[in-house]
């Protein structure tokens, strides 16, 4: 019998990155999970980045979202990085821009691997490159009148 490793099953694919977008309409759960499926993958991980209704202790009303026109290929730059460094049989990322409420959907990343310990150490390193590599800019408005932006 082979060992583990060779079966062509255990390798990145060819071509992973499967979805990666910047949208300013809602974001769908079930698109980004069926991107990223694939026979070979034995582990899927999926991060989801809601709007919360606090930060640094002030009650956040609402949100916007606004982004660099280069943040898409920044995205693809992070997904390939993260493609290469590990064995992803399919990735995918999207980020919303524009105004959202608490509980709405801002990011939305997953990765497929042949292993669960692989799939959930790229969809870390996904989701936490994006959040500090991409020109993504959040705009934070507070109950008492207040508000930050964050990123920028």
């Amino acid at each position: 019998m082979a060992t583990t490793n060779d079966h062509p099953g255990e390798q990145a694919a060819q071509d992973p990155i499967k979805l990666i977008g910047v949208r300013d309409s809602a974001l769908s759960l079930d698109e980004v999970f069926r991107a990223v499926g694939d026979d070979a993958a034995g582990g899927t991980a999926l991060f989801v980045g809601t709007v919360r209704n606090h930060d640094g202790g002030a009650d956040v009303e609402e949100l916007g979202y606004s982004c660099h026109p280069s943040a898409e290929a920044e995205m693809r730059r992070v997904a390939e990085k993260v493609a290469a460094e590990f064995p992803v049989r399919a990735l995918a990322a999207v980020h919303r821009v524009g105004d959202l409420r608490v509980g709405d959907l801002a990011v939305v990343v997953a990765v497929s691997c042949p292993h669960r310990g692989e799939a959930f150490e790229a969809c870390r390193k996904l989701i936490d490159d994006l959040k500090h590599e991409v020109p993504i800019w959040k705009h934070q408005r507070f109950s008492d009148g207040t508000n930050e932006w964050v990123g920028a």
